[in-house]
């Protein structure tokens, strides 16, 4: 029996509940960060790699994940929370992790008003952070009381 939480979200943006569309709904909604089709390949392993993009191109087109370009010529996806479906709250920004190369939706930071010229229209913006998280601050500082500790 299928989880119906998973297929009310499905069928709440207009998603077919198939057994793939609901594999990957399960996957992403355990993530705490974004993930890339060939990170979601290796969770899956019985979905091949055209099948994970036209779901997740299904996806976003329905507006249940969006598409992250975090400047690693890999593109991630992440869940959209449903309070974020509409502007001005769907643009929020994303913070990428030099140390360990993930990708984090921080939905609680208001991306500035900008003020464009006339006649021009913002369809979509998109602001990446870059710099280290705070679980890899962690593992640092962590290092670093242990070697204090060794040093004699």
């Amino acid at each position: 029996m299928e989880d119906p939480v998973i297929i009310q979200k499905l069928e709440h943006r207009e998603i077919k509940p198939t057994a793939m569309w609901i594999l990957v709904l399960k996957t992403l909604l355990k993530q705490t960060y974004a993930i890339s089709v060939n990170d979601l390949e290796n969770i899956l392993d019985r979905a091949d790699r055209i099948t994970l993009f036209r779901t997740l191109k299904t996806f976003e087109q329905h507006g249940l994940v969006h598409r992250i370009d975090d400047g690693t010529g890999v593109m991630k996806y992440a869940l959209t929370r449903e309070a974020y479906h509409s502007a001005p709250e769907r643009f929020h920004i994303h913070f990428f992790c030099t140390q360990c190369e993930k990708t984090y939706c921080i939905l609680n930071s208001a991306i500035p008003d900008f003020k464009l010229p006339v006649n021009f229209r913002m369809d979509d913006v998109s602001v990446v952070m870059k710099g280290i998280c705070d679980n890899c601050n962690h593992q640092s500082r962590q290092k670093i009381n242990a070697s204090d500790k060794s040093a004699p």
